[in-house]
């Protein structure tokens, strides 16, 4: 979804970003639903652009508006925010301000988040969320996500979205599971989906989670519970080591691909010398 930018304590990697033309903060905001800290008002503006469905309370409030006014010395803009809260305008009528204060955004990118926010706010309150979550999952905020997961199938009603979007929901709160070695409420929430969908893909995921918290004799007593045969463990055994044996090197190629030329040399003699020591 195009968020690759990366916060980082005592200011941002601005690289590709608009200069600072507002003095930073010496008091970060904090950013609570992804633990995150910023320091100018072009690091809120990136992180409202880039991550719009996570725009909630944690951002439209008062201690933002005081953060403003605060630490970045912007009365004016101070006083257009704390004058939406009291209204109680849209998230629209909050966050575009902010934008025009520095003229952020160029009048196409404008517009278009003017379109975008448009389209969030007749979207249905279940949709919302699950996209939040989603986003949450990939700034690996795993339990927040949960929680948004877990409210959506609290409160669903199937007959206004579908089943299949219920299905969607607990298919990507067990990948938010799976992700903490939570294997158990991972399977659980493939479990719940296929009974909804009876979908094959579902179903052949489920089972090579089985492995993953089951002993083997309790794996077996499963497999039988679901027609499977008891041979049939050893094969999910078998094929859950190649997928983590998969994982494991990719993330090894990865981490080798962000090396310099230096480093990666200093990596090949570090091995070496294990490799020769007694």
């Amino acid at each position: 979804m195009g968020r690759n930018y990366k916060f980082k304590e005592g200011g941002a990697d601005m690289s590709g970003c608009r200069l600072c033309q507002v003095r930073l903060a010496k008091n970060p905001y904090y950013i609570e639903s992804i633990s995150t800290n910023i320091y100018s008002i072009e690091e809120l503006c990136f992180y409202l652009q880039n991550n719009i469905y996570l725009i909630d309370q944690t951002i439209v409030n008062e201690k933002l508006c005081r953060w403003v006014k605060n630490e970045l010395g912007l009365e004016r803009l101070y006083r257009r925010l704390s004058d939406q809260l009291e209204r109680g305008g849209s998230i629209g009528d909050f966050i575009l301000p902010i934008f025009k204060e520095i003229n952020y955004l160029s009048h196409n990118e404008f517009r278009k988040m003017q379109e975008e926010i448009s389209k969030i706010e007749i979207q249905p309150a279940d949709i919302r969320k699950k996209v939040k979550a989603d986003y949450l999952v990939e700034y690996e905020m795993y339990m927040n996500a949960i929680q948004e997961y877990y409210q959506i199938l609290k409160e669903r009603n199937p007959g206004k979205l579908g089943v299949q979007f219920y299905a969607s929901v607990l298919n990507n709160m067990a990948v938010a599971y799976g992700k903490m070695f939570l294997f158990e409420e991972a399977a659980d929430c493939l479990w719940q989906a296929y009974q909804i969908l009876q979908s094959k893909e579902i179903y052949k995921r489920y089972l090579l989670l089985l492995p993953l918290y089951l002993k083997e004799k309790e794996g077996k007593k499963r497999l039988k519970e679901l027609g499977e045969k008891e041979e049939r463990w050893e094969e999910l055994k078998g094929q859950q080591k190649k997928i983590c044996d998969d994982a494991e090197e990719s993330a090894l190629v990865e981490r080798l691909q962000s090396l310099t030329p230096e480093e990666f040399f200093e990596e090949c003699k570090e091995s070496y010398h294990k490799s020769t020591s007694s």
